[in-house]
């Protein structure tokens, strides 16, 4: 057995990751030499390989384009292969067509979320629109989930949102990125402090290590961020995600698992295995034959 499946006790499905055929055109986020590392074809077969070796055995394939194209190519990728469980694509929630673009894909048993990179939106309000409101209540009709991705000063709409849709499942990416290399914590904390007494919202741990010092940041900076999350969600309601190839920036695949091994290894049995496997089965209603 894996050593680290032998020291959490159970294998994992990593919550959050990507995949991605790489051109300019279609990826304008990634230019720049600070983003050069990204700018390769990063495909399932190179993923399995470091899942393996970090004892885990299926994934969440998460959207990085904002295109019905890139929902379909994941749902091909899903079922070509099987470990990745379930896909969080993307569809147009404020186009009166938003419907028809939901019954497309949700024919497919790993269609299980959307998401709208809700951070590089200029208007913090814009999950408050009429428009986009109307496409997340599209989503109780197909018993999809929502991945929310913003940015701390995003919170406050995030929050006005999830308590109008209170049956509407909504899992926060990479802890709603707090600034972890200035190390503040206000007001984040307290926003994720209110988030969280919301029942309906999940949290991923991920994406920690590319909101810190890409070249030096330790472990022992990303801990005040986790306990303000255990502490408001409980392992519970998390689930870890790697953000790979994203987190590769600031970290190997391996490295960002250990930092999550290293914190939660103290914690019980039942708590790791939600943290690792269940909470992600439950929140997206993924298959495992694991």
């Amino acid at each position: 057995m894996n050593n680290a499946v032998t020291s959490r006790g159970v294998t994992g499905i990593d919550a959050h990751q990507h995949f991605w055929n790489y051109s300019p055109a279609d990826y304008p986020w990634m230019d720049g030499p600070a983003m050069e590392a990204l700018r390769v074809d990063r495909l399932p077969g190179e993923l399995r390989q470091l899942q393996e070796r970090a004892g885990f055995h299926g994934s969440v394939a998460v959207q990085a384009r904002q295109t019905l194209e890139e929902t379909r190519w994941l749902l091909e990728l899903a079922d070509a292969s099987p470990w990745i469980l379930g896909v969080v694509g993307w569809v147009d929630l404020r186009s009166d067509a938003v419907t028809g673009q939901l019954e497309s894909f949700a024919g497919h048993r790993r269609f299980r979320g959307v998401r709208h990179v809700v951070q590089d939106e200029p208007d913090d309000n814009f999950m408050l629109g009429r428009e986009f409101r109307r496409g997340i209540a599209a989503l109780g009709h197909f018993g999809l989930t929502y991945d929310l991705l913003v940015y701390p000063r995003q919170l406050p709409a995030a929050i006005e949102l999830v308590r109008e849709f209170p049956n509407q499942p909504f899992v926060l990416d990479h802890l709603a990125k707090p600034c972890i290399r200035e190390q503040t914590m206000e007001p984040w904390k307290s926003e994720i402090i209110e988030l969280a007494r919301f029942p309906n919202v999940t949290c991923k741990v991920s994406g920690m290590v590319t909101e810190a010092d890409w070249t030096r940041w330790k472990p022992t900076e990303l801990h005040p961020y986790l306990d303000v999350v255990v502490n408001a969600f409980t392992p519970s309601r998390l689930m870890i995600g790697t953000d790979w190839p994203v987190c590769t920036l600031a970290a190997s695949y391996s490295q960002v698992v250990s930092v999550v091994d290293d914190y939660f290894s103290g914690f019980s049995q039942a708590e790791r295995t939600a943290l690792y496997r269940d909470t992600a089965l439950s929140f997206y209603g993924l298959e495992d034959s694991a």
